[in-house]
């Protein structure tokens, strides 16, 4: 029988953000959310507007991201390299509106698909941090 991350963690075990959001499925689930808000929600219409008609790619991209990140395999550095998340976003123009229309699109797909409030908190103090980060324009 194999352990998953929900029975390691009753048992006291450690598990990584990744295990704790439900793997891979948890990880597809919430990128997938992420950019259908974007993608439909007018208040995220500057932020949408900045990411390519398609965006299959870009979902691609977080996903392969937020998995290493989380503490799964390590998927985007093992296809493209270091992230360099700030140089590879600096030709899109972010500013604030920009970033919080990001964080809004992020916070409410994180409420639709990891139930735990805590771990919700755990994950979004460095995103938070990240979209200032990422901020480019006044």
């Amino acid at each position: 029988m194999t352990e998953t991350g929900d029975d390691r963690e009753q048992q006291g075990e450690a598990i990584t953000l990744y295990e704790a959001v439900g793997g891979d499925a948890g990880v597809r689930a919430l990128t997938r959310r992420f950019y259908a808000l974007m993608d439909s929600l007018p208040e995220a219409a500057r932020c949408r507007a900045i990411h390519p008609p398609d965006l299959s790619g870009s979902e691609e991209k977080l996903y392969e991201y937020l998995t290493g990140w989380l503490g799964g395999p390590p998927l985007y550095t093992q296809k493209r390299g270091h992230p360099m998340l700030r140089r590879r976003h600096f030709m899109a123009s972010i500013g604030p509106a920009e970033r919080d229309e990001w964080l809004l699109c992020f916070v409410r797909a994180l409420e639709e698909t990891v139930p735990s409030e805590g771990l919700r908190k755990i994950i979004l103090e460095p995103v938070t941090r990240l979209a200032h980060h990422m901020q480019n324009q006044e």
